[in-house]
Formats: C-alpha cells, sequence, structure tokens
C-alpha cells in the first residue's frame, strides 16, 4: 500500500512540474502586454540568442527587472527569458489579481493622473527602490517637484512616492505646490516645449540596438548621429545633418557653444572625441579645439546624456557624465535649436 501510494504522489509531482506556469503566478503579480513584436531571449543582452519573438497582444508575467534595459519574463508556455523595457515594446497592464495596479483605486481624487505604466519609486533616482508601478488611468496627488525629472506625490492609499515628471508618464491638472500650473503636455522646468517633444521622442527608443553606419530611413538601429537625427525628426520634424561632425558644425553655425558641459541646457547636443582611455590623465595635452569628432548625444540635465555608442552596452541609454570618460572626451555642446 506504501509502495503505491509513493507511486502515485510521486506521478502527481511530476504533472505539476510540466503544467506552464501563467502570469498570474509571477513573483512580482506583474504582468505586461506586448505593444509590438519582440525578440524573447535566452539573456539580457542583444547579443544573446533569440529564442522567438512574441506577438503583439501577447502577456508575459514580469518576473524581474534586471536593470533599466530588461525585463526577465515568462510567457505562456511557461518558458522564460528576456525582453526589452522599452515601452514600444510592452506595457505593464495589471498584476495577478486582475487590478490595474496595487491600489486598484482609480476613483480617488488626485491632482494628477497616470498616462501609461510608470515606476513608483522610494527616491527621486531610477537607482532607488520600486515601491511598484503605477497603472494607467490610476489618479495620484502631487506634493512637489524635486527637479526637473520627478514628482514627488502620494497614491490613493497615502503611500509617498516619486513619479517620473515626464508627460508620456503623467498629466498634472491644477495647481502644484509652490503655485505652478501644469497641464497635460506640459514642458519640463529649464526646457522648451519643442526640447521636452525631442527627448521623449529619443527616449521612446531606449534599448534600440547600436549599428554603424545604420540606415537613415529605419529605426531598427542606430548608430549615434542617427539617433540624434531621428529624435529631432520624430520630435519635432526638424532634419539635422546625418553624421555627427556636421551635426557639430550645425551647433557651432548657431553660436553660443560651450567647452565645460555643466553649462549645457536640457536637450543640448554633447560633441565627444575618440577613447583614449578611462582616466583624465589619458586626455592631458590633447587639443580639443582641433580634436575630431567622433560621438554625440542629447543632454538631459543633471549630469546625464541620452545616447548610443556601441552593441555591449544595450544600444539607446541613459549615461552619467561626471568623472567618467565621457567628461573627459566631451569637446563642445549648444543647442541645435
Amino acid at each position: 500500500m506504501k509502495k503505491v501510494l509513493a507511486s502515485f504522489m510521486t506521478l502527481i509531482l511530476a504533472a505539476l512540474l510540466v503544467i506552464p506556469v501563467s502570469p498570474a503566478a509571477a513573483n512580482t503579480g506583474l504582468v505586461g502586454e506586448v505593444q509590438s513584436s519582440v525578440s524573447f531571449r535566452d539573456r539580457p543582452s542583444t547579443s544573446s540568442t533569440v529564442m522567438k519573438y512574441l506577438k503583439k497582444g501577447s502577456k508575459v508575467a514580469i518576473l524581474e527587472e534586471v536593470n533599466s534595459y530588461w525585463y526577465k519574463v515568462q510567457d505562456n508556455s511557461g518558458q522564460i527569458g528576456y525582453i526589452s523595457t522599452s515601452s514600444k515594446y510592452i506595457e505593464v497592464v495589471r498584476n495577478s489579481n486582475g487590478n490595474s495596479g496595487n491600489s486598484g483605486n482609480t476613483g480617488t481624487a488626485g491632482n494628477a493622473v497616470i498616462v501609461a505604466s510608470v515606476s513608483f519609486r522610494e527616491a527621486p533616482s531610477t537607482d532607488s527602490r520600486r515601491i511598484r508601478y503605477l497603472s494607467k488611468g490610476e489618479k495620484v496627488t502631487v506634493t512637489a517637484q524635486p527637479n526637473s525629472y520627478w514628482y514627488e506625490a502620494k497614491d490613493s492609499s497615502g503611500v509617498k512616492g516619486y513619479i517620473s515628471a515626464r508627460a508620456e508618464y503623467i498629466q498634472v491638472n491644477g495647481s502644484l505646490p509652490g503655485g505652478g500650473q501644469q497641464g497635460g503636455g506640459q514642458q519640463q522646468p529649464g526646457g522648451s516645449a519643442q526640447v521636452e517633444k525631442i527627448i521623449t521622442a529619443g527616449m521612446s527608443f531606449l534599448g534600440t540596438p547600436y549599428e554603424f553606419g545604420s540606415d537613415r530611413n529605419s529605426t531598427a538601429t542606430f548608430d549615434c548621429s542617427d539617433f540624434v537625427r531621428t529624435a529631432f525628426m520624430a520630435g519635432i520634424g526638424v532634419k539635422l545633418p546625418a553624421d555627427s561632425r556636421q551635426q557639430g558644425s550645425y551647433v557651432k553655425d548657431k553660436g553660443n557653444v560651450k567647452t565645460n558641459w555643466s553649462g549645457l541646457k536640457r536637450g543640448d547636443l554633447m560633441f565627444f572625441m575618440s577613447y583614449k582611455g578611462a582616466s583624465a590623465s589619458s586626455y592631458a595635452g590633447v587639443n580639443k579645439s582641433t580634436a575630431t569628432i567622433t560621438h554625440v548625444g542629447i543632454y538631459l540635465g543633471d549630469g546625464r546624456i541620452l545616447h548610443t555608442y556601441s552593441k555591449e552596452s544595450g544600444g539607446v541609454r541613459v549615461n552619467d557624465i561626471a568623472g567618467t570618460h565621457w567628461e573627459h572626451r566631451f569637446l563642445f555642446g549648444g543647442s541645435a535649436l
């Protein structure tokens, strides 16, 4: 009898092991909906193997956000892999109990509404811990704006956190603390409406693979100057020159360029020389006024740059400037508007 019972239990366990784990069983309880066909990879890298392509409309369980560019997910067959976190590929649509966010309350009064799923964090930094995702349609109360990029806010449960201030994620209506007026499509402090449109367009391509000499008529891959050019075209319809050196001349012709990057404004273009090493001493003695431009990116403010520069880096991304080789390689920057 004991042998029969043991055999029966073994069969049950074996059966459980082959049952596909649905998105509702995910570690985070978050489910994403694929927005357009996306590579399902065996590792969080564009150089990894594509196991298959996930189709638009398919649902996946979000198991983990590996970094700013990759989700670890599980599809409906139970297969685990990695996909881009770019909003053009995936949108977080609900948690495992079927609600659109942890609070599940979109009717509570607030002075802002979430336009697209966005991280709700403990501090105004992408390095800080995520409290949860806020869902599209959820209402929050913005209580402060510590800088150009973040709102301090409370959700309907009274939990305090920080949200990206980009208009693609949140629409603030009425007055903010301090008397500021906000509304749909507002510009960020310290920048023009045109600048915000350019940056919003550029950020929509986060994670797009790098390719030197990329096709200027395609958004499937970018090199540095193609990416900058596309952000301007997609954002405000302005057509910049096709390569970084010509773009540098274009900005110089506008006048008012700066050789100290800390004096740049949000949306300015930044131009760099070739990499010679990670330390400042590697660039000692270089005449930067005659050095050749080899790279370009868009300054976001707060010491960050939006750009793309190699396949290994993961494509379009945001980097810090201070204390890195980007600071040492910087030649000049300025507005292309």
